[in-house]
């Protein structure tokens, strides 16, 4: 059982360039959303590492003036 498929085209440059440019982009992304989690992480463990590390210096929201 052996289907006859027609002899495929090549693909129109513009569309090659289409599938470079998608391809392209999608990696990019990719890139893009790992260095903004790398970016998240370290920023929520220097919060966490801050956090601990600071002092109670008093009530807050309390002007010294007068």
């Amino acid at each position: 059982m052996s289907k006859d498929t027609a002899p495929q085209k090549p693909p129109k440059p513009n569309e090659l360039r289409e599938d470079r440019l998608k391809a392209a982009l999608k990696a990019n992304m990719g890139r893009r959303k790992a260095q903004a989690r790398a970016r998240s992480d370290k920023t929520q463990s220097d919060d966490a590492q801050n956090d601990s590390t600071q002092t109670d210096n008093g009530p807050t929201g309390q002007s010294k003036e007068g």
